[in-house]
């Protein structure tokens, strides 16, 4: 049996390796959408991604009743920096020497490889989700989230008087610009679910400084309800642009998906249940270095095993640069 080279082996799997599906696979909407949506930004290295936030008013305006009053020249720095360190990762895609000896021919081995690619690749994508929307994951702890049940999560499920987390660095108490918008669906959501979802959304866009939200994603329970609600009037939004004609229910423009990370409500027994965030992806990003954006290594014996062995490697994290556009909805079980 001829042996297929590393190097054949490592280029054959690049070009196979946006195919991907295993059997325990989960959907995963915030990093579809960010990918489709242009809500990713990529970095070459670094230990850590700056993001200039302006959190105060740089002068004040002087009224002029007759022209001779003096300029108020009082100004302040108006911006301050929101620092995100980067999270690495890494998952080996590794193929023994007896597996290739019991498969006939290269292209037998390439499936091997191509089987293991795609199982490294969804527990990759899958785990990221889960970081990213519960922040519960055991293993990519360095990784911030979007739920605000913990310390440095950046959507709290609270009135925006007691938002207190730190975001990227900063305390929310201390520039309540960082705030995020947020309703309580009060365990009623079923009887006013379009009501609530629009008291959440023009929250959002009487603060947002361009767009409106553009991603909704919630809990089955949840999506069922607006489902239900909007039952006597319902329209279907075609994502054939998105995602090959696959039917999806939206509010206001805002693509609306149900995650299977929601409801999430880690961090203290009492936290309040985040039923739905409602994400302006303008404003809240998803970093990759351009070097580790799930990307595979070169395969490479293992010193000491009949194996040779490849690694996918990640370097990720979430930021923003305004939340106030973005917000959760909270206790929309029923």
């Amino acid at each position: 049996m001829a042996v297929l080279s590393n190097d054949i082996l490592s280029s054959t799997l690049r070009e196979l390796i946006k195919d991907e599906v295993d059997q325990l696979f989960k959907t995963t909407p915030l990093l579809d959408h960010m990918n489709r949506s242009g809500g990713v930004r990529i970095v070459d290295g670094g230990q850590k991604v700056d993001q200039p936030l302006i959190l105060a008013e740089h002068s004040s305006i002087t009224q002029l009743s007759s022209g001779y009053e003096a300029t108020n020249l009082a100004v302040k720095d108006v911006l301050r920096n929101a620092s995100f360190d980067f999270a690495d990762y890494v998952a080996p895609v590794v193929i023994t020497r007896k597996e290739e000896l019991s498969n006939s021919g290269p292209r037998a081995i390439v499936d091997i490889a191509e089987a293991r690619l795609k199982s490294v690749m969804g527990m990759f994508k899958r785990e990221w989700e889960k970081q990213a929307i519960a922040g519960n994951s055991t293993i990519m702890t360095e990784m911030l989230t979007l739920n605000g049940n913990i310390a440095t999560g950046f959507l709290e499920p609270e009135v925006a008087a007691s938002q207190d987390n730190v975001v990227g660095g900063l305390s929310k108490t201390t520039f309540t610009d960082l705030q995020n918008q947020y309703v309580d669906g009060g365990g009623a959501f079923g009887a006013n679910a379009t009501g609530l979802l629009t008291d959440l959304f023009l929250g959002a866009q009487q603060r947002t400084p361009d767009t409106t939200p553009d991603l909704i994603l919630a809990s089955e329970a949840c999506y069922k309800l607006y489902k239900l609600d909007l039952f006597a009037k319902e329209r279907y939004i075609s994502e054939t642009t998105l995602d090959s004609g696959k039917l999806a229910l939206a509010f206001h423009g805002a693509m609306m998906f149900v995650d299977p990370n929601l409801p999430a409500s880690p961090g203290n027994a009492g936290a309040t249940q985040i039923s739905a965030y409602m994400l302006n992806t303008r404003h809240i990003k998803v970093i990759f270095d351009s070097r580790a954006n799930f990307t595979l290594g070169d395969f490479e014996k293992l010193s000491g095993y009949t194996s040779r062995s490849a690694d996918v490697m990640l370097r990720t994290q979430l930021c923003f640069d305004h939340l106030l556009s973005s917000g959760v909805l909270a206790n929309a079980e029923a």
